[in-house]
């Protein structure tokens, strides 16, 4: 049920199609109310804070294959705090006084005043609201007056219209289960032409999560202690199972921070569960933008052609809390088969225990304090992991854990060990020496290229 609880269009061009997001300002202890004696405040606000990030990246992927203006309808909290969540690209609206129905009545009269023909609102508590059920709801539209998608406690999590229904929401019980078959009477004595969706669960009581029981959403509903930090750049064959290698690990946040990828890299990580950022390309900004948005107390780094070990997080962790280390990776195996690459994996996880030094390819971690007071990757095309790790090495111990990360052979492959092993060393020595970053990394790039 709707609660009070891509390039997207602003909502001030006339542009037929529009979606309203209504959701709730994700506040301990005013989010997500029924959902507390089972999850805590933090837990449930965490919760109404994914729900509604899930569905606003299912919508900005609409908006990738249709022209639709859209918008975020909300209440608690105050537009600087909603653009801090959401940024800058949404049109943030207050939802405004009165209840449910009041609320939904305005804001399609505000989008039909300026200029839509067919109109969506949406809740932000329904997980299996998918991006084939609104662009379907949007589609009948063009048939009928009214689309809704019921809910299966009696409510509804999407309603859709072609023209303004504001009496379908007058005096109306919301919050109980006459709400669905109250406004399809109302509709069906007006006359109007109508559609069901298919039945959904949405999120309002305790008893309702157990469909979140297999799902991303569900990990974690409190406070992480850990968060994964995905740079993903046209990554689509690749990152599928990095993320399913990370997705039953408890009491930890993923973050894929997307450079604009023209794949679908972003479709796969909505779709995983994760949080999607977008973010200009470039591996540090990348990695950067992301930990900034971090909730965890740890922050691990992971390319988006690397494979975690399964029960990683509890290790990570442990070594993380002791304040004598300042970082730590994992050993590294490679995804190649042969003598060469298993002599390279010797020499990677020798360099990285004796001289406590290993690189990005490890899935490097880190205390988030830590972090910031190092002030984070420096802004190098290349090298910013070598860098990184270069001033962590002067604070504390780099910790090297015993189990493995299993990286891709591909950039290995494109060269040949040998060349690849040469030119990654040459330049290391040209960082050392000064050596410009953008240099570096059009060198890198016209022997990658060859």
């Amino acid at each position: 049920m709707i609660t009070g609880a891509g390039k997207i269009t602003a909502p001030a061009k006339a542009v037929a199609e529009r979606i309203i997001l209504f959701t709730r300002y994700p506040e301990p202890g005013r989010a997500k109310t029924r959902l507390i004696p089972l999850l805590g405040a933090k837990g449930a606000a965490a919760l109404q804070q994914r729900m509604t990030e899930q569905t606003l990246d299912r919508i900005k992927l609409l908006a990738e294959t249709r022209t639709l203006a859209a918008e975020i309808r909300y209440q608690g909290g105050d537009r600087a705090r909603m653009k801090e969540w959401l940024g800058n690209d949404y049109p943030c609206l207050e939802q405004g006084t009165g209840d449910l129905g009041e609320k939904m009545a305005r804001a399609f009269g505000a989008a039909f005043g300026a200029g839509a023909g067919r109109v969506l609102v949406v809740g932000s508590d329904c997980p299996g609201l998918s991006r084939a059920i609104m662009a379907a709801a949007l589609e009948r539209l063009k048939e009928v007056d009214l689309v809704i998608g019921p809910a299966r406690d009696g409510g509804y999590y999407c309603i859709g219209m072609g023209r303004r229904l504001p009496e379908l929401f007058i005096d109306m019980p919301w919050g109980t289960g006459a709400v669905l078959a109250l406004t399809q009477a109302r509709a069906r004595k007006q006359g109007l032409t109508m559609h069901l969706l298919e039945p959904l669960q949405d999120m309002d009581r305790p008893e309702d999560l157990a469909e979140l029981k297999n799902h991303p959403l569900a990990r974690p509903l409190s406070d992480p202690g850990l968060s994964i930090i995905i740079p993903a750049l046209n990554e689509e064959k690749l990152l599928p199972a990095t993320l399913a290698r990370i997705q039953n690990e408890k009491g930890l946040e993923i973050i894929v921070v997307d450079g604009h990828s023209s794949d679908r890299t972003r479709e796969i990580a909505v779709a995983a569960g994760a949080r999607v950022i977008t973010s200009q390309p470039g591996r540090a900004g990348q990695m950067n933008t992301g930990a900034a948005a971090a909730q965890g107390e740890i922050l691990l780094f992971l390319h988006s052609d690397t494979l975690l070990p399964a029960g990683f997080s509890e290790q990570v962790c442990r070594v993380a809390a002791n304040p004598d280390t300042a970082a730590g990776a994992f050993r590294l195996l490679i995804d190649g088969p042969g003598p060469g690459f298993r002599l390279l994996e010797r020499l990677i996880n020798l360099r990285s225990g004796l001289l406590q030094f290993p690189y990005g390819d490890q899935a490097l971690f880190l205390r988030r304090a830590v972090f910031e007071q190092e002030g984070g990757f420096p802004d190098l095309e290349l090298m910013e992991d070598f860098e990184l790790v270069r001033r962590l090495r002067r604070r504390g111990k780099i910790a090297l854990l015993p189990i493995r990360a299993v990286t891709s052979a591909r950039r290995w492959q494109r060269l040949g060990i040998v060349r690849t092993t040469l030119r990654n060393q040459l330049i290391i020595a040209g960082h050392l020496l000064g050596l410009s970053s953008g240099r570096l990394g059009r060198w890198y790039q016209k022997t990658d290229d060859r």
